[in-house]
């Protein structure tokens, strides 16, 4: 079971940093079907509906949680397991956006939920990862709202607050539009004749979700006429770039909700991001589906000078290429072994498709506008290769029990069609790879006699594959013996007997009994390809 997913992305900063190596939503831990109690038999938390507070979190149990719907309208309830770390280093956070909003007179409490305890609570509302964090409105315990912000105070209270508020600013005059736009960096304003309408509607639940935006709405004559208008339109003004984007409603279609969120999300970036610790987040938010990399060292004047033609090439590719300076003598420096490269290969270009991880880079280096394009637009038809990283093969790696495999060596190992091939995709730096070294180890002893298995490994950080992208570490993979390069995934317990039934079984592990999953299960859980630790958003 995967249980720290992510999005995969192209970097990875010493497993501590948000990387561009996964997607992103990721960090939860899960358990499989129902939510399993903690311990069999524990006692209800109370027969009474008194409601009690820890650090100023409502402590919810199945007795006391309509009271507390009926009396709070706005009630944000993180479910979470005693056991589970990201619950743990989200409490303080939890609890300090308690604090805040209760300060602020906010009609929306913060509670929690034990969802190891409360089972029935727990399986009513569907709740199989931890932290789960939903908020009910109204009373109405049918029909919650699943948590979508940042999982730190700030995000908290930022996304409770557009919910308890009115999601849009009513703009009535041109010297208040003037004000709000004027404002921050990024603002959106709907410009709607009916702010009853469909279009209007969805223009709401955008702003509802998007609570790092601030949004204004406006429908008056003369607004229009200030902001040279005739129809609905969604006006996107930035202190940068070109310094408003304009979205006209489609008269027939209106306006689609997550089209829309894409939008605003792409446009609200610089043409040309800097990568550094303010912009990850920024960067893969945005969800852009492949990142151009222009490696420069800002040291060196002449390098400087390289970024005028690379962002005038990023202009013909908005929304779907995202250009980005990688400053090797910066920030950017501990992502270069993730690309092979020193910062003496500095200035480079690479371009990264976001959904596999490939990466591509031109023949020669040629860095002005017309080059970088046609470059991008033969990446995109399917003309260019990618660049697979592969280190050297060790001089022993086919005497050891459990062979060492490399870029360069996969192919003939993993596809021989006279072996069956098991090998472990991992990370040096994976905690669930090391746990599972010595049982990968030992297997590699069991089957070193035997003619037609191979216990094989590589190491996914050095190493890429054409045609097989790894998700998360460690991952297993069967290359079973005979023509039609098969693979098969291996998902279940890490442990010897459990690997050597799969092989003894010809790739497939014997019908058993199922066995509800409790805490701490032998099955382990994959770490993505980026942190292990690092949860940005549920």
């Amino acid at each position: 079971m995967r249980g720290c997913g992510a999005r995969l992305v192209w970097l990875l900063v010493l497993a501590l940093v948000l990387a561009w190596l996964g997607p992103v939503l990721g960090g939860e831990e899960e358990e499989g079907g129902e939510v399993v109690a903690e311990k069999e038999g524990k006692e209800d938390e109370g027969v009474s509906d008194e409601l009690k507070e820890e650090d100023g979190v409502l402590v919810l149990h199945e007795h006391n949680f309509a009271r507390a719907l009926a009396e709070h309208q706005l009630l944000l309830v993180e479910f979470y397991a005693p056991w589970c770390g990201h619950c743990q280093r989200l409490a303080p956070a939890f609890a300090q956006a308690a604090t805040t909003l209760r300060n602020e007179s906010s009609p929306a409490w913060l509670a929690k939920v034990d969802a190891t305890a409360q089972v029935a609570l727990a399986n009513e509302f569907g709740i199989t990862s931890y932290p789960t964090l939903k908020l009910f409105r109204g009373g109405n315990r049918t029909h919650p709202i699943a948590y979508t912000g940042l999982m730190d105070a700030e995000g908290i209270v930022r996304w409770v607050r557009r919910r308890a508020g009115p999601s849009a600013v009513l703009l009535q005059d041109p010297s208040t539009a003037a004000a709000f736009v004027a404002s921050q960096d990024l603002v959106a304003v709907g410009f709607f004749k009916d702010l009853e309408s469909e279009v209007a509607q969805a223009f709401y639940e955008v702003a509802s979700e998007m609570v790092d935006l601030p949004f204004g709405v406006a429908k008056e004559a003369e607004l229009f006429k200030e902001y040279g208008l005739l129809a609905d339109t969604v006006c996107l003004f930035k202190k940068f770039d070109e310094g408003r984007t304009d979205f006209p409603v489609d008269p027939v279609k209106g306006l689609d909700v997550a089209e829309l969120t894409r939008l605003l999300r792409v446009h609200s970036l610089k043409l040309v991001m800097e990568f550094s610790s303010e912009t990850s987040n920024e960067i893969f938010s945005a969800k852009i589906p492949h990142h151009m990399l222009l490696f420069l060292n800002k040291s060196s004047s002449a390098q400087l000078g390289l970024q005028d033609g690379f962002q005038a090439a990023a202009t013909a590719f908005r929304g779907q290429v995202l250009f980005v300076v990688v400053d090797v003598a910066g920030y950017g420096a501990e992502v270069l072994s993730f690309f092979g490269m020193t910062a003496a290969d500095a200035p480079t270009l690479r371009l990264v498709r976001m959904e596999n991880n490939r990466k591509y880079r031109m023949e020669q280096d040629t860095f002005s506008d017309t080059a970088i394009r046609a470059f991008i637009q033969e990446v995109l038809d399917g003309k260019v290769k990618p660049h697979l990283l592969s280190a050297e093969p060790p001089e022993d790696w086919d005497t050891r029990p459990v062979k060492v495999l490399v870029g360069k060596t996969f192919e003939q190992v993993a596809f021989d069609e006279t072996k069956n091939v098991f090998v472990k995709f991992y990370a040096p730096w994976c905690s669930h790879c090391q746990a599972m070294a010595a049982a990968w180890e030992e297997l590699g002893e069991r089957y070193k006699d035997h003619e037609d298995i191979v216990i094989a490994e590589m190491d996914s950080t050095a190493n890429e594959l054409e045609n097989i992208t790894i998700h998360g570490f460690p991952t297993l993979h069967y290359f079973p013996a005979g023509p039609g390069r098969k693979m098969i995934e291996y998902k279940s317990a890490r442990d010897v007997e459990t690997f050597s039934k799969f092989l003894e079984n010809g790739g497939t592990l014997p019908e058993e009994p199922s066995v509800p999953k409790a805490p701490g299960n032998s099955t382990g859980r994959e770490e993505p390809l980026g942190t292990a630790e690092t949860r940005e958003e549920l």
